[in-house]
């Protein structure tokens, strides 16, 4: 078989970018095979060494200096933690790999698929509740986690073989939606989860031997049970026809592939927290080996391959950031910052190599009648009395109970003081709250028609991360002030999206590129922020983590105008681009056809929407789902044409946001949960609800 037809078969089977099958290596001669197995095994040698190299590195790395005579310093700290990563980075390498090749798709990963963040919420959840359990039970918690969520990723993606665009999006969204009942759980329960916030990042800190002598024998078994199965993994990448005619069965092999990285990924959980990004790099890596040494595509070679590279990621990440940072510095920074920071460069890279053909091309769709106009004058009216019910609600609700009749009185400057102060302070927080809904209902209206797909939302697309990054960078500095705030929180929006254009284009857009490539922008400028968090000011870090949730705490009229004034320019700027939205969702020929401008309107409404994200996040801080969710509600509502579907989605994020602010402050108080978290408890099971709906679509 030539290598053109290898490469066409591949795309034929799970997108352009899926991994090559293993068989590389079997489509040439026999004596071309044997001739590479000893390079391949002389490669498998020069990684070990290098892994050798880098773990004699990694000793002399520590606050007391290099001191490797000390045996309390060497044999109570540092050998812990170069064996924690050792065994990370194995079992993340491998699990990966073993999700890329039953996927047959090149990003799969524990971290795309949502499995770290369901171990990390599982193990969340017990330490929240106050649950005491061992080693091997917290092992077991994480790996049930992990499964649920792989199972719920893949089950509403529409299985293992789907297109890399809608898998990776299931995943992430669904990881973000993991990651907003873990945030919950550490406001609520900060005390019984102390100390997981920074080791939710990954840290390979231990205190001794104990925890990686009980995780070591899992990863090896685990491992030597994937070279057991290795034959099958061979066969399986030729397709499932071809693998099922020569005999593989091929759905036990799945699902015993899939709890073998389950497993996997849950042992380096329990073991070190969530790393990022190590089972997305090594087997990439890995691949692109296989490609220069053929022999290394079959997977009895490809699995150990997998494993040293990711534990060489995870060694030199957490020595190279001793060695910048300093070994103090480090103390604060988990290693699953550095590692994640180096997957997203690896996802931006896979994603810009993706083609344009191939089932990638068709996006998650929801099959939508036509609305009558009757249907929408009535959504549209019971929407603007809801949102005037929220306000009303949201004003009068608080630690301090009021009457219709105080407003009224606050209004006329005629309120006693007590009254009158609460609603100095109550009324900032309400407006920003419905303001910045509506704000992120048109900004992911807008996203949604650009990028032609009806998962897309600014917060995955790296906007809202950017924003967050750059009012952190503000936040965090001795001179903080609202205006250095708003202005930086609108040039990271802005930087993040012009990365994510810029990176995304190869004489054009193509929708599911532009969608990957945000993604991976997203994941790493959450992990920029995790960095300046960690090393931030101490006293300042749950302030920060609570903005961070989305809150509208302590507003002031000051990051509310701003956004209130550019959405009063961009509501009407969108409504009267609403034909061109219809056509844009179409394809990217009928644009052209039409004699739209289809490069310089798509810039100017992704502009429009990455400032709306951007002033969203300096008025009420980083919320995710409003964009995702509103708009598509309102499609459901009043069917596909913009003119109908945002002033909708901009009157349902306004209520969303609205609600959700007034249940966080009322619910449990005095105690207030941060409107983020509310938004995604609520739209999460909505979005589950959507994947579902539009899964074989």
């Amino acid at each position: 078989m030539s290598e053109r037809a290898i490469r066409s078969s591949s795309e034929a089977e799970g997108g352009a970018d899926s991994p090559r099958p293993a068989a590389d290596a079997r489509a040439a001669s026999p004596r071309a095979t044997r001739s590479t197995t000893g390079v391949a095994v002389g490669l498998l040698l020069a990684l070990l060494a290098v892994l050798v190299l880098a773990a004699g590195w990694h000793l002399t790395q520590g606050t007391s200096g290099a001191v490797l005579a000390d045996a309390d310093v060497l044999w109570g700290s540092r050998v812990p933690r170069l064996a924690a990563g050792v065994a990370v980075g194995i079992a993340l390498g491998v699990a990966g790999l073993l999700m890329q090749s039953l996927a047959r798709n090149a990003l799969a990963s524990p971290d795309t698929l949502g499995v770290t963040a369901g171990s990390y919420l599982a193990v969340t959840a017990v330490a929240a509740f106050g649950i005491a359990v061992p080693f091997w039970a917290s092992g077991f918690v994480a790996f049930a986690g992990g499964l649920a969520a792989a199972a719920l990723v893949l089950g509403l993606a529409g299985g293992a073989g789907t297109s890399t665009t809608r898998l990776v999006l299931a995943g992430s969204a669904l990881a973000l939606a993991f990651q907003a009942c873990t945030s919950t759980l550490l406001v609520l329960f900060a005390e019984e989860t102390k100390g997981l916030l920074a080791w939710g990042s990954g840290s390979l800190s231990q205190l001794g031997l104990e925890s990686f002598l009980r995780a070591a024998p899992v990863v090896v078994v685990c491992v030597v049970l994937a070279l057991v199965m290795s034959r099958r993994l061979d066969v399986l990448a030729l397709g499932d026809d071809t693998a099922s005619s020569l005999g593989v069965p091929i759905r036990s092999t799945r699902m015993f592939g899939i709890l073998l990285s389950v497993l996997l990924t849950a042992t380096a959980v329990t073991l070190a927290g969530p790393i990022g990004f190590v089972g997305l790099c090594a087997p990439v890596l890995a691949r692109l080996l296989a490609r220069v040494v053929p022999a290394l595509g079959r997977h009895l070679l490809l699995i150990p391959l997998s494993g040293l590279i990711g534990a060489i990621v995870v060694i030199l990440a957490d020595a190279l950031l001793r060695a910048l940072i300093g070994p103090e510095g480090a103390i604060s920074v988990p290693t699953g910052v550095a590692t994640t920071i180096f997957g997203a460069v690896v996802l931006v890279v896979m994603a810009r190599r993706l083609r344009d053909s191939g089932p990638t091309r068709q996006p998650p769709t929801i099959r939508i009648g036509v609305r009558s106009g009757r249907r929408f004058a009535v959504v549209v009216i019971a929407g603007a009395v809801a949102l005037i019910a929220i306000v009303l609600v949201g004003m009068l609700l608080g630690s301090t109970r009021l009457l219709t009749g105080d407003i009224l009185l606050w209004l006329q400057d005629a309120a006693p003081p007590r009254i009158a102060f609460a609603l100095d302070e109550r009324a900032p927080r309400v407006i920003a709250a419905v303001v910045a809904g509506a704000a992120l209902g048109l900004a992911g209206s807008v996203t949604q028609a650009v990028s032609r797909n009806p998962l897309a939302d600014p917060s995955l697309l790296g906007i809202t991360g950017g924003a967050g990054l750059g009012a952190v960078l503000v936040v965090t500095s001795a001179t903080a002030t609202t205006l250095g705030m708003l202005v930086a929180a609108v040039i990271g929006g802005l930087l993040a999206f012009a990365l994510v254009y810029a990176l995304a284009w190869r004489g054009g857009h193509s929708a599911d590129r532009f969608i990957l490539i945000g993604i991976g922008v997203s994941y790493g400028v959450v992990a920029l922020t995790t960095f300046v968090l960690l090393r931030s000011n101490p006293w300042d870090t749950p302030k920060i983590y609570t903005w961070l949730s989305g809150t509208t705490y302590g507003r002031i009229w000051e990051q509310v105008i701003p956004l209130m004034i550019v959405l009063a320019v961009a509501l009407p700027f969108a409504f009267a681009h609403r034909r061109e939205l219809d056509i844009l969702t179409m394809d990217e020929d009928t644009p052209r056809l039409v004699g739209i401008r289809l490069e310089r309107t798509r810039l100017l409404l992704l502009v429009t929407a990455a400032v709306l994200a951007a002033l969203s996040v300096v008025a009420v801080g980083v919320i995710g789902f409003v964009g995702l969710v509103a708009p598509h509600a309102a499609r459901a509502l009043v069917g596909a044409r913009h003119g109908r579907v945002i002033p909708v989605a901009v009157l349902l994020g306004a209520v969303l946001v609205g609600a959700a602010d007034t249940l966080g402050r009322t619910v449990i108080a005095p105690a207030q949960l941060p409107a983020g978290l509310v938004v995604a408890l609520i739209g999460a099971p909505y979005f589950v609800w959507l994947l579902w709906r539009s899964r074989d679509a």
